[in-house]
């Protein structure tokens, strides 16, 4: 069979490609090729033990949608192909093939060399719905739950099975919890809100044994001290799902993720890759980053689907942001850019504002939280590098905003003469508005 374009892959980036390709082009023949019958939304995965109550219902509903939208889809894993003769092969059997091609095969849980990793009881976090059903089960039966990984993906779901009365223990090998996306002040406040009577959080602790014969029966750390655990979660990290490409002879980096260039094209004529198999670039040191995040997903997929025929989108983002946001207890936590960290290991001179304010006004309303703003500036240009936000909801769209803003090259002069619009049930008050403030202090 033959189709114009071709997707492999039905998460986030191969949804987004689909359609974008069908708005851009369509009068073009689009397929659809991925492994599973039902996709999970990936962001959603850690709240399915409590707050969605089940793995259903986090299915994403993507499959009605490209039958209404005329991209046809196929139920199968691809398994090879050439890219000499523009055609790919699947597991049953089938030969695809297409004018154009794009990869979107994702990412896997990253399993650490710890001994007892494969005994009964151990789980990753993947975003495949079978293998969650049977994690959602066996968390239901247990009693002591260890957490491995102090990433937003384990922070998440340790604060989802805090919420079921499990005894849950988190364990992170560095300093503070978040401690790619954050700083230590920020980690701290991150564990003052998930910390409770059923969660203890572990940090500059190693796991070094999973015990037990055939099943967990809890862990050893570097201290020597033991925790029961009834299940163990592995909440390290992704690798990229880059074993297609490589069958493809696509060139694949040293950290092997899919090496593109700028507008998603690979090392092979008419072939692009978007999303988590993608090696991207950070945005402010140029070096290659393991970004992994649904956000850049997409925006992968809309860079390389809307030019699949010619540049009709022309990429200004020269990197990645690692926008992020994410809701631990009663607060949202958010950052952008480069850590206070990252920022001196990379040489970058610096200066720092913080400000603090409540997120209405006066703060006397019931939905008021305390907004805390970070933001780090080049010392001498007064450049935005990086901001962590913590507070109400409104920190995500404020972290969205200032995602832009460090694209755009804002400074700390931008920011204290902005103008904003305010309202007591909306936003902090003029007077003491946290950007202005935290811009103000640097100035």
């Amino acid at each position: 069979m033959k189709y114009d374009v071709v997707i492999v892959g039905g998460g986030p980036a191969g949804l987004v490609a689909a359609f974008t390709a069908k708005r851009f082009y369509k009068d073009k023949k689009i397929l659809v090729v991925k492994r599973t019958e039902k996709e999970m939304v990936p962001c959603g995965i850690p709240y399915i033990f409590y707050t969605l109550g089940g793995v259903e219902k986090d299915y994403m509903g993507i499959e009605e949608r490209f039958k209404s939208a005329g991209i046809d889809l196929m139920i199968d894993e691809v398994v090879g192909g050439d890219t000499d003769q523009k055609k790919i092969t699947t597991k049953d059997g089938k030969e695809v093939y297409y004018d154009k091609l794009i990869i979107a095969t994702g990412s896997s849980p990253r399993i650490p060399k710890i001994p007892g990793v494969d005994l009964e009881g151990v789980f990753t976090v993947p975003k495949t719905a079978d293998y969650l059903k049977k994690l959602f089960e066996k968390v239901k039966e247990a009693k002591n739950v260890v957490i491995v990984g102090g990433g937003f993906i384990g922070v998440e779901v340790a604060d989802e099975l805090k919420k079921t009365g499990k005894n849950v223990t988190l364990v992170e090998i560095m300093d503070s919890l978040l401690p790619i996306s954050f700083d230590p002040d920020f980690g701290e406040l991150a564990r003052q809100e998930i910390e409770a009577e059923n969660l203890k959080v572990l940090t500059g602790r190693k796991i070094v044994e999973i015990l037990g014969s055939t099943k967990v029966e809890g862990v050893k750390l570097d201290n020597e001290e033991t925790i029961p655990a009834d299940v163990v979660v592995l909440a390290t990290g992704y690798k990229p799902n880059s074993e297609l490409a490589n069958k493809l002879g696509l060139k694949v980096t040293d950290l092997g993720f899919i090496e593109t260039d700028e507008y998603m094209r690979t090392s092979a004529t008419d072939v692009f890759a978007a999303g988590d198999c993608v090696q991207h670039k950070d945005f402010l040191t140029g070096k290659p980053s393991r970004l992994m995040l649904a956000s850049a997903a997409v925006f992968d997929a809309r860079i390389a689907a809307s030019n699949l025929y010619g540049l009709k989108v022309i990429r200004t983002n020269k990197g990645s942001l690692n926008a992020y946001s994410t809701v631990i207890g009663s607060k949202a936590f958010g950052s952008v850019g480069i850590t206070e960290r990252v920022a001196k290991e990379e040489g970058f001179e610096i200066i720092v504002g913080k400000a603090e304010a409540p997120d209405r006004h006066p703060g006397k309303f019931e939905d008021t939280t305390k907004l805390i703003v970070k933001l780090i500036f080049s010392e001498d240009s007064k450049i935005l590098l990086g901001a962590q936000v913590c507070g109400g909801k409104s920190v995500g769209e404020i972290v969205n905003i200032l995602s832009l803003g460090i694209q755009k090259g804002i400074t700390a002069n931008d920011l204290f003469t902005m103008q904003i619009g305010t309202h007591p049930l909306l936003t902090a008050a003029p007077t003491v508005y946290p950007l202005a403030k935290a811009a103000e202090m640097v100035l």
